[in-house]
């Protein structure tokens, strides 16, 4: 698949190549899909969209974490940012 959904911009599902994803999932069977989208409104919208196609054919559907990038200082940080890498937060081990 290529590119968001972004309405605003006159760009729907049918203008991209879901069809093939799709069909592609279906001789594949994967396990997961691993979505890795912009931390935009576009991208939140592509990605629960996709997320209603793919879950009924029992894939398991998860999207990579949002956080702060390396060396980057918390007082610069956005509460959006902060709390989007809490819940990707994982276990140290």
């Amino acid at each position: 698949m290529q590119g968001l959904i972004s309405p605003l911009d006159g760009i729907t599902p049918n203008d991209l190549r879901i069809k093939e994803l799709l069909e592609r999932l279906g001789k594949e069977n994967p396990e997961e899909v691993i979505l890795a989208l912009n931390p935009s409104v576009e991208g939140e919208a592509t990605s629960l969209y996709l997320s209603r196609l793919i879950k009924p054919l029992g894939i398991k559907v998860s999207r990579i974490a949002f956080g702060l990038p390396a060396g980057a200082d918390l007082e610069y940080a956005d509460e959006v940012t902060l709390a989007r890498a809490l819940e990707g937060r994982r276990e140290i081990l």
